[in-house]
């Protein structure tokens, strides 16, 4: 996995991903369900490069995040024993949420084989109730004027 400012300057992760054939339905091609496991591997990953884990945010902090949003697109079929790359990027940081631009892209080629978009919300532990994403995540807040 590296990092690697996007074109927007915001935050992009490359996490790579094996077809195995666990992953697969009987014809050898990747079953949808795990485009959806790749791409939280992908969040998850981006989340580590940030200096954290999904662990050390619930009980430093006591907050989780959780998928409140998916949307995907599927572009082209990935095959048993291919090797790809889920590219993450942050779109958007709320108060409470972050949303991701994802694609799931072959490696030598960078062809897109499915492309999503993905909102995690930042959530109190004990309640569930949103919480404010914790500093080490999210950029400095601009004052209102």
């Amino acid at each position: 996995m590296h990092d690697a400012p996007s074109a927007a300057g915001l935050d992009q992760s490359i996490h790579p991903i094996r077809v195995y054939y666990e992953d697969t339905d009987a014809s050898g091609v990747a079953y949808h369900g795990s485009y959806v496991r790749w791409m939280e591997r992908g969040r998850t990953e981006w989340l580590r490069a940030k200096g954290g884990s999904q662990a050390l945010f619930m009980i430093g902090q006591g907050v989780a995040f959780t998928l409140s949003r998916l949307e995907m697109r599927f572009v082209s079929p990935a095959r048993l024993d291919d090797a790809l790359e889920v590219v993450t990027t942050v779109e958007r940081f709320g108060r409470a949420s972050i949303d991701f631009r994802q694609e799931v892209r072959r490696q030598d080629s960078a062809q897109i084989l499915v492309r999503a978009t993905a909102r995690v919300g930042c959530v109190d532990q004990q309640s569930f109730r949103p919480a404010p994403l914790p500093s080490s995540i999210a950029p400095p807040r601009k004052p209102h004027a």
